[in-house]
């Protein structure tokens, strides 16, 4: 633990406590969610990852000083932010995925690291504990205590610093161990595999002559000894998965089939639904189909569907291709409504889902093959199923099964009230004897290892990963734990969970959404196919992540309880903790962990001791875990509330810590009875750990569509909070006092903000961060009752005063503007009485006549109102303007953006002179009016002007004449990043 000593560090700010350049960095982390090949999600699932984009550029504004904290090399404001936006520059380039290998640009932002850091242990040279803390050539390790899916860690090593993950989950830690433990041990280290040694029959054998760097050589045999694995599975049970044979008869019936007549196709999937028997008496001996759609594909021109055929007292399901004759029918297929409400295909009565219930409790729900998927000439070829293809997915019983509950309580759905109440559940025979298969063979394949190194450089050690071994032994190991990965891959696809797409031709894996929903028709994956559900397609992704791994700075997993470690301790933390209730991680993981024990148990014993996954001390409000909700709440915000007293006793004095939080609008009752929303119940409780914050940026992954959902803290998928330690001599305030403080500072605050070009949307939320700082740095705020200021009142006192530095600000516009601005707030666009609007110019020292000769207003019949930017002239010329106004700047720039895209609007702004910087300082006060209205498309297009300013300003520089002076600074508009 950190002791008192650190009330003597000296700290400056860093750039993360100032501003940011949140646009790029959220542009970035909505791209990267639509990003598979390479991307670390595609190594091992889970859940709520955070984007890439946004641990790097977090942890270095972390890390790097605000330009504002060497005046002494910075001393004026224009100084200042010519070096911020250098470094503004630089992480926007850091978060573009393409960039995520570049060791260029990369070795940039370690340099910058690296040089902040040389200035801090400067400034500390007579610290009591420099030594320990402030040594200059030596970075300080990285934290993250809820280390999870390993984002936060593995930035944390790309950009140079040792990396250090905990988590309670020994899922998650495995994870981190593959991201961020094994491959450092064996960077620069040649594969074993006979192939790519020097004379070996593979081409890439000749990569040895030049070196293999990182883990490459590591991610080479991952895929060898996995081609290996799925060539022997596919020789002991590749019956199991038998080719189509399309034949004369299937051709007579179907013409688009002609092609293919006499060829065996490989299958890519089965799709069955599953069945009960009828509740109707009269065919209680068949089971009829629980379909929720008999829809194919419904790409144009490739529609494909099931037709059931009633043969007798029985049916059979042919495949149709073309659009149905009844649409409707096709795509409900037997589903009634929403949940599980059916029709019995042979008599059409209605099969309530409390009968399905029973069924399934019962043990008599069934399957039924609707359909095969066939690989055809580039494309996909949807067959009626043969008896043949039904029978072989159920003669041979699997020898294991997994054992364990599926959880009976799931936020977003579950499948146990269906009967599916067990792992082994939900798989189907074939299914588990195929991952039992694979999991047999991945111990197979390291005595193939083993025997392989024996002729390599690797030294002959008998220690293992898990006893921090790097040689023969744990370089076989190492290859087995992602081999390992590869079968949760297989599972992932590979369960009765997964579905049909029927719009792209694809599967939807079982973890679709964070949770074990009931699918009523699920798709069989053939794991031998070149298709999604393969071994061969989850191996090759796996090795691609593999083989861009930084691997260069050591790292290490450890299980470790967040509320109960001592980790932290002199490190630089981000961490990203649970979110209250919103996701039962280890719940979800017993899916992955049933396999990953039976597999990998001999090489981390420890870490997979128990049954199952770890539950009772997992740090979310789970009311069925702990009696009722107030008893969750109280577990949660206990164990948060040491876990944040840790970290700010722990973390390295000399940087902030950085939290993560998924901002919920949902409102929750505290045990005092006060409603106070989740969001404020989470600051609440890391003030009490002992922090205070200093800044809170919202970090969108969610696409634009979003950004009109009401309250503009909904917007962001999570926020981040960056705190200090505040130590225990911090002084009293009175609410006058604070409130004070905060007019003194806020409006320089939204100056540093707006110089990143923060969206609109954002700046609300943004702007609570150096709200907050005011707040926190007081032991306590009191009232004029002597009572503490609560979180929630002093979020109202910074809203408020937020609102009042926006309105002051409106002085710095024309009259007209001033004007138009009140208007708006007031009518919006609409019409309203002349006399009101007559006495509202003359208070802003303008006119009617006046206002309607600028061409901003329209008066007529004793009514007035604001013209629309697409009702303005198209032909405008500022420059011939002789009443230029903001209000006019601002509507025509929304109406080209709109119109022309950024490069119409760059063409605008190079007429425009000085005044387009304040038209956009205008666009930030018209969105905040227009978001308070709930005029939603208004809203979203001053916050689009305001986002696409960088560009505008780019391309407009572009071609800016060389004389022009004012506007333009070195290619720039004046003032933006």
């Amino acid at each position: 633990m950190t002791s008192g000593t650190d009330r003597l560090t000296r700290t400056r700010k860093k750039l993360i406590e100032v501003a940011l350049p949140l646009d790029a960095i959220n542009a970035a982390s909505v791209r990267e969610k639509s990003i598979r090949h390479g991307h670390p999600s595609t190594l091992h699932l889970w859940w709520a990852r955070r984007p890439l984009a946004a641990a790097r550029a977090v942890i270095f504004a972390q890390m790097v000083d605000d330009p504002s904290a060497w005046p002494e090399e910075f001393p004026t404001e224009a100084d200042q932010k010519r070096e911020r936006e250098r470094l503004f520059r630089l992480i926007e380039e850091l978060v573009r995925w393409e960039n995520t290998t570049n060791e260029e640009l990369l070795e940039q932002a370690r340099a910058e690291i690296r040089k902040s850091w040389r200035r801090t242990c400067a400034d500390n040279a007579e610290h009591p504990r420099a030594g320990e803390l402030f040594d200059p050539d030596q970075l300080p390790a990285f934290h993250d205590p809820f280390a999870g899916g390993g984002a936060l860690p593995l930035e944390a090593q790309r950009l140079g610093l040792e990396a250090h993950a905990s988590d309670l989950n020994p899922v998650a830690v495995l994870i981190n161990k593959a991201m961020i433990e094994i491959p450092p041990k064996f960077a620069g280290q040649s594969p074993v595999n006979p192939e790519a040694r020097p004379g070996g029959s593979s081409a890439k054998a000749s990569l040895i002559e030049r070196g293999w760097t990182g883990a490459q050589g590591l991610a080479e045999d991952v895929r060898y000894y996995g081609q290996w694995m799925r060539d022997e599975a596919e020789r002991r049970i590749g019956h199991l998965y038998p080719p189509v044979e399309v034949t004369s008869e299937m051709v007579r019936d179907r013409p688009d089939l002609e092609q293919y007549q006499g060829r065996k196709l490989t299958v890519i999937a089965w799709l069955w639904a599953r069945t009960v028997k009828s509740p109707n008496p009269a065919f209680a001996d068949v089971d009829v189909p629980l379909a929720s759609t008999f829809m194919l594909s419904t790409k144009r021109g490739k529609e494909a569907y099931v037709e059931p055929v009633i043969e007798g007292r029985g049916y059979r399901f042919d495949v149709r291709v073309g659009r149905p004759p009844d649409a409707e029918t096709a795509k409900a297929g037997t589903k009634l409504s929403r949940g599980a409400n059916f029709r019995c295909v042979m008599s059409g009565v209605a099969i309530a889902g409390d009968y399905i219930k029973a069924e399934g409790k019962a043990g008599r729900m069934g399957a039924r093959l609707m359909a095969i998927v066939a690989e055809g000439d580039r494309r996909r070829i949807y067959l009626s199923p043969t008896h043949e293809h039904e029978a072989v997915a159920i003669e041979q019983l699997p020898d294991w099964k997994p054992e364990g509950d599926v959880p009976a309580r799931l936020t977003g759905g579950t499948c146990v009230p269906y009967g599916l109440t067990t792992w082994s559940d939900l798989f189907t025979p074939r299914q588990l004897v195929a991952l039992t298969t694979f999991s047999d063979l991945v111990v197979e394949a390291m005595d193939r290892i083993k025997q392989d190194a024996a002729v390599t450089d690797l030294p002959e050690d008998g220690y293992g990963l898990d006893k921090k071994g790097c040689g023969a032994k744990a370089y076989t190991e190492a290859v087995a734990v992602y081999l390992a990965f590869s079968l949760s891959k297989v599972s992932n696809v590979g369960s009765t969970i997964t579905s049909w797409m029927n719009d792209r031709g694809a599967f939807r894996e079982t973890f679709a959404r964070q949770a074990i929903p009931m699918v009523w028709d699920f798709a069989e994956a053939n794991p031998f196919a070149a298709a999604g559900g393969s071994l061969e397609t989850a191996l090759d992704k796996g090795a691609m992540v593999i083989s861009a791994f930084p691997a260069q700075r050591p790292g290490w997993g450890s299980q470790l309880d967040a509320a109960n470690q001592n980790a932290s301790n002199g490190k630089v933390v981000s961490t990203d903790p649970p979110y209250y209730d919103n996701i039962g991680y280890a719940d979800l993981s017993d899916f992955f962990y049933v396999w990953l024990r039976r597999t990998v148990q001999p090489i981390y014993r420890d870490l997979f001791a128990t049954v199952a996954v770890p539950k009772a001390e997992e740090l979310i409000a789970t009311p069925y875990r702990h009696g009722n909700k107030q008893e969750a709440e109280a577990f949660f915000l206990a164990g948060m509330t040491e876990a944040m007293r840790r970290l700010a006793g722990q973390a390295h004095p000399g940087f902030p810590v950085s939290v993560y939080y998924a901002f919920k609008q949902s409102e929750t009752k505290g045990n005092t009875g006060t409603v106070s929303t989740g969001w404020e119940t989470f600051l609440d409780a890391v003030i009490r750990a002992g922090f205070s914050i200093t800044g809170t940026w919202p970090i969108r992954t969610e696409g634009a569509g979003r950004i009109l959902a009401k309250g503009t803290n909904a917007l962001a998928s999570s926020i981040v909070l960056v705190c200090r330690k505040r130590f225990p001599d911090a002084p009293l305030a009175t609410r006058r006092e604070f409130v004070a403080a905060l007019r003194a500072e806020l409006p320089a605050a939204l100056g540093h903000l707006r110089s990143g070009n923060i969206a609109p949307v954002d700046l609300a939320q943004a702007a609570i961060g150096p709200g907050m700082a005011v707040y926190t740095r007081y032991a306590k705020v009191l009232d004029a009752q002597g009572d503490p200021v609560s979180v929630r009142d002093a979020l109202a006192l910074i809203n408020h005063t937020l609102d009042e530095v926006l309105t002051e600000q409106e002085g710095e516009f024309d009259s007209d503007t001033r004007f138009a601005l009140a208007w708006y707030e007031q009518h919006g666009f609409a019409a309203s009485g002349y006399g009101m609007a007559e006495t509202l110019a003359t208070a802003k020292n303008t006119s009617i006549p006046g206002m309607v000769k600028a061409g901003i207003l329209e008066s007529k019949a004793g009514k007035v109102r604001l013209l629309r930017p697409e009702e303005l002239p198209e032909d405008w010329d500022p420059a011939a303007d002789r009443r230029l106004t903001v209000w006019e700047v601002v509507h025509h720039l929304v109406r080209v953006l709109e119109a022309e895209g950024e490069t119409g609007a760059a063409r605008l702004v190079r007429q425009l002179g000085d005044i387009a910087e304040t038209a956009r300082e205008l666009a930030y006060r018209l969105y905040a009016v227009a978001e308070r209205q709930n005029r939603a498309a208004e809203a979203l297009s001053y916050n689009g002007l305001v986002q696409s300013w960088p560009e505008i300003a780019r391309l407009a520089g572009q071609e800016a004449p060389a004389e022009q002076g004012g506007l333009f600074r070195d290619g720039k508009l004046g003032g933006l990043v």
